[in-house]
């Protein structure tokens, strides 16, 4: 679990990275010397805007720092991700960022095993990979079934594909970090 002052510093450094990056100037280093933030971890970063996805992109593991992994992935998710045009300065200003932090993955033998809501699901079948964050299946109210189809779509596969030999199921936690609205219109952790 991550402390407040390492929850504020990941969402700074998320920030801060996007905004260097649209403004095209270098992004000044975190200062903070937090333990957790300098532990090698996978992380995504999904940006929002009024709700609606806006960018997400992210590593499963990684053998880099979370700070850096966290501002790497921050301003790919922001003029990366494939099915969005890259943000702009304007709609920077209304972009919630959601940081998720993902535990080590875990390989399953059953769906049983799978926690909706708790658990992310990464399926693996051949070259193809899809993963999706343990909070999609709860912002789509999705039962395990369906959770297992999403994550076969998102890895290009058929939806039964999970159910193959070759299929390798793997579950993960996340730790959330997000910004929410103020009444004022400013972000807060």
């Amino acid at each position: 679990m991550l402390s407040d002052e390492e929850k504020r510093e990941l969402l700074r450094i998320a920030r801060e990275a996007i905004s260097s990056k649209l403004c095209n100037k270098p992004a000044s280093p975190t200062s903070a010397n937090l333990k957790a933030l300098l532990e090698p971890c996978g992380a995504f970063v999904t940006l929002r805007i009024g709700g609606q996805l806006r960018g997400c992109i992210g590593y499963i593991e990684s053998s880099r720092l979370l700070a850096q992994v966290v501002a790497e992935v921050a301003e790919k998710a922001a003029v990366e991700d494939p099915r969005f045009v890259p943000l702009t300065v304007s709609e920077f200003e209304q972009t919630n960022i959601e940081i998720s932090i993902l535990s080590p993955l875990r390989q399953i033998t059953s769906v049983e095993e799978i926690e909706v809501g708790a658990h992310g699901l990464l399926l693996e079948s051949g070259p193809n990979r899809g993963l999706l964050l343990p909070q999609v299946a709860v912002e789509y109210q999705w039962n395990t079934e369906q959770f297992l189809e999403a994550t076969a779509k998102k890895a290009g596969l058929n939806e039964r594909a999970w159910q193959e030999a070759d299929a390798r199921l793997f579950v993960f936690t996340a730790e959330i970090v997000q910004e929410v609205e103020t009444t004022q219109g400013g972000k807060k952790t």
